[in-house]
């Protein structure tokens, strides 16, 4: 198996710099017209698969699984097996960060061997960079990705991303840090998720490996605003989308199409 940096940058190229979300809001679930319980969860992910299969990547946002327990995980599992079979890239939006033997246990699930290991996961930074070596050892070891958060869009979270240190914001930092993980790594496997509606990115010339853009459509983004984003290298943008096509449900096609409108309107980002 190849590194996950490489099957990305594969999948872009092939299929288009898009990042697909499932997210089960309740209120999204009843505009379907299927109940907002684990039933309904099942419904919709098996609906979204279908739609989303020959996409490059799709992010399941895991706290909508979450909130229906052990139903709710075992949805989850489904549909991460469900996309991988289909040839999509599964990148679990799980935010996790923790330290010592706990941080060991969450890098075991995401990127280890369990039901839940995706070839991608989301992570927060903000108890240390250091506190994730687990799970950036645990992907490398097992050719998965890590997507670090770096500086998101929420309002409060400019109080601890954009404070200085060193002369630098602590996204930079972030961001800096990750490069070191990608130095030499080719397609580096390890990315940051920076907010697509920010107008002061940090600088991303030098990253070495992916940018996850959530935030594009309803929340926003718009594509035309995202090319050359930071300095970032052609072809490691990758804009996420979520409610701007899942709105079009419950019908396959419907969504399917809604999502290739928006693959196009960010072709331009690819190489």
């Amino acid at each position: 198996m190849s590194g996950f940096g490489a099957r990305l940058a594969a999948a872009v190229a092939d299929r288009g710099p898009l990042c697909l979300g499932i997210d089960p809001h309740p209120e999204l679930l009843v505009a379907w017209g299927l109940s907002a319980d684990a039933t309904g969860l099942r419904t919709f992910a098996e609906i979204c698969v279908e739609a989303f299969a020959g996409f490059a990547v799709v992010k399941p946002q895991v706290a909508f699984f979450e909130t229906y327990g052990a139903a709710g995980y075992a949805v989850l599992e489904d549909t991460i097996t469900a996309l991988r079979a289909a040839g999509v890239l599964v990148l679990a939006d799980a935010k996790r960060g923790d330290i010592g033997t706990t941080m060991a246990a969450y890098a075991a699930a995401w990127a280890g061997e369990s039901p839940l290991a995706s070839d991608a996961v989301t992570a927060s930074p903000y108890l240390g960079f250091e506190s994730l070596r687990p799970l950036l050892d645990t992907a490398v070891a097992n050719d998965r990705g890590v997507f670090v958060l770096a500086a998101t869009s929420n309002p409060e979270g400019a109080q601890v991303q954009r404070a200085i240190s060193d002369g630098r914001t602590v996204a930079q930092t972030i961001v800096d840090q990750v490069a070191g993980e990608n130095r030499g790594a080719g397609a580096g496997s390890v990315g940051v998720v920076i907010g697509a509606t920010l107008s002061d990115v940090p600088d991303l010339a030098n990253l070495g490996g992916p940018v996850l853009l959530p935030g594009v459509g309803a929340q926003g983004g718009r594509p035309e605003g995202l090319a050359g984003l930071g300095g970032a290298a052609p072809g490691t943008l990758l804009p996420a989308v979520s409610r701007d096509v899942l709105r079009a449900g419950p019908d396959v096609a419907a969504i399917r199409a809604a999502g290739e409108r928006m693959r196009d309107a960010v072709a331009h980002l690819c190489p």
